[in-house]
């Protein structure tokens, strides 16, 4: 009798190490895109970059609106820029660079390989989102739960990131974080959490010197014509609006670039 309960007893010991050692393993849950976002879900589109060595370089560097305009400024800034953003390795799908808890982990990845000239960045709408527990990437529907980071926090990581991105020379634009219609949910977020972190974003920007899109004012007004309803996400012709702003103040850039650099030459 004692023989057999001693066996059973190693039996559910080692189902316990089992699954504990199991759950060790598991990394974090794949990304999954939210609803809405159109671009990440599409499978047929093009997101791989042939650059044209004559041409400057552009990074975009954000989450799935950024996802949303890149097809979109790329082509405006065909025969202007070669413009990139982090794919895939097999180059098949565009990375969200989701908030800045990622940014802070990946950014060195994304800025490797290329010399930019501009670089046009925004994190924020993953930040200010519900999920399970603060850093998380999965996403909470309980409003009650924490944001994946608060505005301090952000503060900090986006700190972090700016000063990676200065030291690659390039001439930047951070692009503040569009705005959070009443009643958004999968995941929930606050109508009012953007401009409080975009207040964070530009007293940073501030500091630095950084050129500041505000593609909140842009699309604050006609919102209900952009972005699909109780929804983060834009509708094709709202990211159309966003890429033409966008588009055109790299073009900005990429020429204010070469004004420094035919002074440089005198």
């Amino acid at each position: 009798m004692k023989a057999i309960m001693s066996m059973r007893l190693f039996t559910l010991a080692g189902l316990l190490l089992a699954s504990t050692i199991g759950l060790r393993a598991a990394g974090p849950a794949p990304f999954t895109p939210e609803a809405g976002s159109r671009a990440e879900q599409t499978s047929d589109l093009s997101w791989g970059v042939v650059p044209d060595p004559s041409l400057p370089n552009v990074l975009l560097l954000g989450d799935s609106i950024s996802i949303g305009y890149t097809l979109q400024v790329r082509k405006i800034l065909q025969g202007k820029a070669n413009v990139f953003r982090p794919v895939t390795a097999d180059g098949s799908k565009a990375v969200n660079c989701e908030g800045t808890t990622a940014g802070v982990k990946q950014i060195d990845g994304w800025l490797a390989g290329q010399k930019w000239d501009v670089i046009h960045f925004n994190w924020g709408l993953h930040d200010l989102k519900h999920v399970v527990a603060e850093g998380s990437s999965k996403n909470s529907g309980n409003p009650s739960d924490p944001v994946q980071a608060t505005i301090e926090q952000y503060s900090r990581n986006l700190d972090l990131i700016v000063g990676k991105l200065k030291a690659t020379g390039a001439r930047l634009i951070f692009a503040t974080t569009t705005p959070v219609a009443p009643g958004t949910i999968n995941p929930p977020r606050e109508p009012d959490a953007p401009a409080r972190y975009n207040a964070a974003a530009r007293k940073l920007m501030e500091a630095y010197g950084i050129r500041v899109n505000d593609l909140f004012a842009l699309c604050e007004p006609q919102l209900q014509k952009l972005q699909l309803p109780r929804n983060v996400h834009f509708t094709k012709a709202g990211s159309d609006v966003l890429a033409l702003q966008v588009a055109a103040v790299i073009e900005e850039e990429l020429a204010a670039a070469n004004t420094d650099k035919s002074q440089f030459k005198k």
